[in-house]
């Protein structure tokens, strides 16, 4: 697919289906871009396509199987446009951050990258009532191939990543604020302390369960 040129070629990569649940479009929405009146056009649509439906079909369709609905917050974002928002001091990290997920189109092979900023609507509604982050962030990690995991306060969003071998990383702006689970190390958790956790969530309806 060729770098889009006018607003019908735009309109064509938004419909492209990354997976069962998602297509391009929702990805492209930026409030950055719309109230500064720039671009949020990839520089690469054909890698972005690959990485964003290896994303899509790894993380987010378990997750909207089992949970329903995943609210993305901030899905991807050109260079251009990140390096703006990382300028502008608009919660965007550096171009050149290990863990810069929104810029899908920036590395190939191992280097590839993809993720977002999303939320559950059934969870959020829990958080609210005061459960514990770390519940669905165990879930996770037990159950999906995530590369990295953030978590945020408001709505306990969190930023979700693939990577071709994830590097299995969770970390968090709540308390207990910081890393939880380094690359290469064993949560603080066992198994059998992170089950009790969420015992209670809805049987796991992804297409393959990751064992850790």
């Amino acid at each position: 697919m060729r770098i889009p040129q006018s607003m019908w070629s735009l309109e064509t990569l938004g419909r492209q289906r990354l997976s069962k649940y998602f297509y391009m479009r929702e990805f492209l929405y930026s409030e950055i871009a719309n109230f500064h009146r720039l671009q949020n056009i990839p520089d690469d649509p054909d890698l972005t396509l690959a990485n964003g439906r290896a994303f899509c079909e790894a993380l987010l369709d378990p997750l909207e199987e089992t949970f329903g609905r995943v609210a993305v917050r901030s899905g991807y974002r050109s260079a251009s446009l990140n390096t703006f928002g990382n300028e502008n001091r608009l919660n965007c990290a550096r171009n050149d951050y290990p863990q810069e997920c929104h810029i899908w189109d920036r590395g190939t092979g191992e280097e590839a990258i993809a993720g977002a900023s999303i939320a559950l609507p059934w969870f959020a509604e829990q958080y609210e009532k005061g459960r514990d982050w770390r519940d669905l962030a165990y879930w996770i990690h037990d159950h999906l191939p995530y590369s990295e995991l953030w978590f945020f306060p408001k709505l306990c969003a969190f930023n979700i990543s693939w990577r071709p071998t994830p590097w299995r990383m969770i970390s968090s702006y709540m308390a207990p604020r910081g890393t939880l689970v380094r690359r290469g190390e064993d949560p603080p958790e066992s198994l059998v302390e992170r089950q009790q956790r969420y015992a209670d969530f809805p049987v796991f309806r992804g297409l393959c369960l990751f064992g850790g």
